[in-house]
């Protein structure tokens, strides 16, 4: 099992509201994004195709200084380390839900729901939407 896991992906907000998803092996609100697979790939990039794969969009760097995140997660009986890295960007073109997307949806950042990842608050925190 791999026990290090290095992520990436958007976090998208426009007019008060932040664009969440419902995929993978979880209930929760997530980030767009995914874990890096191809190491030939930057951070930026790899998050630049997960946005494309699960929610149809293309992005643009707004903030070149990402917020880092980091947790554990149990996968097959073991704990593994995960290191999710987030970049601050702007959306191009529409949103089409992926095939492994449960739901997408733009929630208000100042109403969200209890059901977050973790990350979610402290990356906006991080870049200035929340206190």
């Amino acid at each position: 099992m791999q026990k290090i896991i290095i992520a990436s992906g958007p976090v998208i907000v426009e007019d008060g509201k932040i664009l969440l998803s419902k995929h993978g092996d979880t209930p929760f609100w997530k980030l767009c994004g995914g874990k890096v697979e191809n190491f030939e790939e930057n951070l930026f990039m790899n998050a630049k195709r997960r946005a494309k794969e699960e929610v149809g969009v293309d992005l643009e760097l707004i903030n070149e200084i990402p917020y880092f995140f980091y947790t554990q997660k149990e996968i097959e009986g073991e704990i593994a380390d995960v290191i999710l890295c987030q970049f601050l960007a702007k959306r191009i073109g529409e949103v089409n839900k992926g095939v492994d997307i449960r739901e997408v949806a733009w929630l208000e950042v100042g109403n969200l729901p209890q059901d977050l990842a973790p990350n979610i608050i402290p990356a906006l925190k991080h870049f200035g939407f929340i206190e």
